[in-house]
């Protein structure tokens, strides 16, 4: 396929003026966790426009990603999308995280910090992205094609979004949240693709992970109903090998173990009366 991939150099952290008002855990070590998993109406309302101004700087960062460019110009477009339009980068200073977003190439699960790696013809690249604004996260990520990609990574992307879409449409009040796993992990089995385990979705609203998870694998021991008001990500990661991966030394990239390709998509979403929402549509 293509070479392995490599660390690359880390550009300065990005300014944030400041008037964009910023989550509680900048310039801390860690975050407060913790929050209901039910959101009342008017926070609901308000992470719909985090979602929306998320999904936005998603499609800019997109229209962006072509062999050549580096992921440190990525970021930077994410960035300044963010800022002018009010948002705070979720991401940057969260846990000491560098940059204002992840740039996950071929075989990177998830995490990849945006440095002056270039983007080559035939990768794939994942983007994640979330806004801060309104004192409430929007979080969303996208799998893309750099130039000519072959097709068994392209079925991977694929197959990798139509399965959070699948997830998304089983979501409804009165299930089991490991309808989300349930359903993901058999139509990922009928490829042979791994289910990423250990990384998993999260609920979200005022806090950026609240402290729920949501497995993307069968759990049939998770219990949690699913109720009107519920916020949470639906972020499947499938892998073309081996669910195993080691983290880089900068604590954050996660790599396949066998360095074989793997694809990510993500939503926020509101449980409804009748099924779900997604929030971060553009």
């Amino acid at each position: 396929m293509t070479t392995l991939l490599q660390p690359g150099r880390v550009s300065p952290i990005r300014k944030v003026p400041a008037h964009v008002e910023r989550p509680e855990y900048v310039g801390k070590k860690r975050p407060k966790i913790g929050e209901s998993d039910v959101k009342s109406p008017e926070i609901i309302e308000r992470m719909r426009v985090a979602g929306r101004i998320a999904a936005q700087a998603l499609e800019e960062v997109g229209k962006h990603v072509a062999p050549g460019v580096t992921t440190d110009e990525l970021d930077r477009i994410g960035h300044e999308f963010l800022i002018d339009h009010g948002a705070y980068p979720s991401t940057l200073g969260y846990k000491g995280y560098p940059k204002s977003l992840c740039t996950s190439i071929n075989e990177v699960i998830c995490h990849g910090i945006p440095d002056d790696t270039v983007l080559r013809d035939g990768d794939i690249v994942n983007i994640d992205i979330t806004a801060y604004i309104g004192g409430v996260h929007g979080d969303t990520d996208a799998t893309y094609l750099v130039g000519d990609v072959d097709e068994e990574s392209r079925l991977l992307v694929e197959r990798t979004r139509e399965s959070m879409m699948r997830a998304i449409k089983a979501v409804a009040p009165g299930r089991q949240l490991n309808v989300v796993g349930r359903v993901i992990e058999a139509y990922a089995k009928r490829f042979g693709y791994g289910v990423v385990r250990d990384f998993t979705g999260h609920g979200i609203g005022t806090s950026f992970h609240s402290g729920l998870m949501v497995p993307h694998y069968d759990d049939p021991s998770l219990r949690v109903e699913l109720v009107p008001g519920m916020t949470f990500t639906i972020e499947p990661m499938l892998t073309l090998g081996t669910i195993e991966y080691e983290i880089w030394p900068d604590k954050w990239t996660a790599v396949t173990k066998d360095r074989k390709r793997t694809a990510q998509f993500e939503h926020t979403i509101v449980v409804t009366e009748t099924g779900s929402e997604i929030l971060t549509l553009p």
